[in-house]
């Protein structure tokens, strides 16, 4: 069953972020903590949306999102954050059903796309993707600022 994430599903989506991290080889970088994501989704104007796959009870599956928009089309579109599938549930359809209500969201709502960063290695959600209809988006370079460059940048001194 895919649904929208409930207040008592934070503590399993906070360890399926930590799983996501450890998969992407960056658990040392994740710090999200259960107060961090409950404020997130169920503050008063929350930013941050999120649904769930639950199999017999259980969270195995998650999507993070926000909105972006498209200053050229005049819309908005969703932002997948975070997606993660249990490696025990992968092969059931789980991931492509998270993805197709992400989809039928932004259907419902007037929303022209759906988007998200993939790593370049990872080959098999790649193809996955692909085999959805998602395109790359190769001709863009994705920049970050942030740490002491942000702090600089957000803080010039003199």
């Amino acid at each position: 069953m895919i649904r929208r994430i409930r207040e008592s599903d934070v503590e399993a989506v906070v360890q399926l972020v930590y799983d996501l991290a450890e998969y992407e080889k960056a658990l040392d970088e994740c710090h999200l903590t259960e107060a961090q994501l409950r404020e997130a989704l169920f503050c008063e104007h929350p930013a941050l949306f999120g649904h769930v796959a639950e199999v017999d009870g259980r969270v195995v599956g998650m999507a993070l999102w926000f909105l972006n928009f498209s200053t050229w089309g005049g819309v908005h579109g969703i932002y997948l954050e975070d997606l993660y599938v249990h490696p025990d549930q992968r092969g059931d359809g789980l991931g492509k059903a998270l993805l197709a209500e992400l989809a039928a969201e932004c259907v419902r709502r007037g929303y022209t796309r759906l988007q998200w960063w993939v790593l370049n290695w990872n080959e098999p959600s790649i193809g996955f993707y692909r085999s959805l209809g998602a395109v790359p988006m190769d001709e863009w370079t994705v920049m970050r600022l942030s740490d002491q460059a942000l702090k600089e940048l957000g803080h010039p001194q003199g």
